[in-house]
Parts: structure tokens; sequence; C-alpha cells
């Protein structure tokens, strides 16, 4: 078990079933745990694909209790809560994605104006010229739809269908990105050294993380009304 203290968040925010409504559906609410509070085991013992400079760690709540006053917001909204917070993470998820994609581009295109076949850069052949356009063409509208987003929720406005809309575009983009950048790299792609196949690694978790890309095409076809 790590020091919590050194090196995890010192608050968790926990949602909850607390009690039932008069329909009988549950009540969920958001409370505050300090991560030092008794009961609360934090470990670190997952040995992951990618994303290795993020924790990721298991909370054990065992008998925990904090005071009344640790409740977040409204006691009846916690799920709620939940669903605006994750709603603001996929936005920013797909800007990782985009990060990660854009680095994946980056390498390619310097890998294929250096690397020479025929006696001439492989950034030269049909083929090479095609995967890079399709990438840079990808990645400019995955950065338009995360621009979108963001600036709907910084305006106030509703932004759920389009935060799923990004995240689902700009993290398959990321992976793609990165998959064609090995590709392009050819065996080199494959080597630790030339660092594109860490770019695949850590842009599957972004299909993954705040809600898979099966779950984001369920939540786009609600928004349009299917």
């Amino acid at each position: 078990m790590l020091d919590y203290k050194r090196r995890h968040a010192r608050q968790i925010i926990v949602t909850a079933v607390t009690g039932k409504r008069e329909d009988g559906k549950k009540i969920i609410s958001a409370i505050i745990v300090p991560a030092e509070a008794p009961g609360v085991a934090i470990s670190c013992h997952y040995d992951k694909m990618g994303v290795r400079a993020s924790n990721t760690c298991q909370i054990v709540l065992d008998n925990v209790r904090v005071p009344k006053e640790n409740l977040l917001g409204d006691s009846k909204k916690g799920f709620s809560q939940f669903l605006f917070t994750l709603d603001g993470g996929r936005i920013s998820i797909a800007a990782l994605a985009v990060g990660i994609a854009q680095a994946a581009f980056e390498k390619a295109l310097a890998y294929a104006k250096e690397r020479k076949q025929f006696g001439q850069s492989i950034s030269n052949f049909q083929a090479i010229q095609f995967k890079l356009a399709d990438i840079a063409t990808e990645i400019e509208l995955a950065r338009t739809l995360v621009y979108k987003a963001a600036w709907l929720k910084d305006q106030g406005r509703p932004f759920g269908k389009e935060a799923a809309m990004a995240k689902l575009f700009a993290s398959e983009t990321g992976f793609r990105a990165s998959s064609q950048a090995i590709q392009i790299h050819g065996g080199s792609g494959y080597m630790g050294e030339y660092e594109v196949e860490r770019h695949l690694r850590d842009a599957k978790l972004l299909e993954i993380g705040e809600g898979t890309s099966e779950i984001q095409r369920l939540v786009i076809a609600r928004h349009i009304g299917c």
C-alpha cells in the first residue's frame, strides 16, 4: 500500500445510495470522504497497458463514517451531479485524444520525410501521403468537435450530446492516428525508442474511460431521439 498523503488526493468524492424516493427509486448522494478517514484503504497494484504516469488505484471503504456536513450539494441530486461531471470529463478525454493524435501525426510526418526508400523519401509515395492526409483531416475534425463542446459548456448551454460526439470521435481518431503512425514507421514503429507505440497504448484507454465508445453511441442516439 502506498502512502496516500504523498501519492493521492486528500479528499474522495463518493456517490452512494442514501435512501429511496416515494416512487421507490433510489436516492443517490455525493459525499466528501477524507482519504485519511478510518476505514479508507487505498492501494495501487495495477500493471497498466498505458497511461502509466497516472495512478489507478483501488479504494476500499470499510464502515467509513463522515459527518453530514460532508454531503456535497443537494442530497437527492448526486446522480445528476455525477452525470454533469462525466459530461465535462468527456471533453477533457477528447482533448487528450487530440493531443495524442497530433503527436503521433507529427512523428509520422517527420519520419516519412527522413526515411529513404528507392532513392527518395517515403513521404513522396502516394500510399504514405494518403495515410498522413487522412490523419490530418481527422485530427482537425476532432479538434473542432472538442472546441464546440467546450464552448457550449463555457456558455452554460446543454453540451451532453456534443461532449459524447467529441469523446467518441476524438478517442477513436487518437487510436487510428497512432496505429497509422506505427504503420508508417514500419518495424521501427514497434520499437519503444520511436515512441509511437506508446501513443497507441495510451490512446486505447481513451476509448474506454469516461464511458466506452459503445456508451457514447448510446448517449448520442438518445440525444437525437432514437
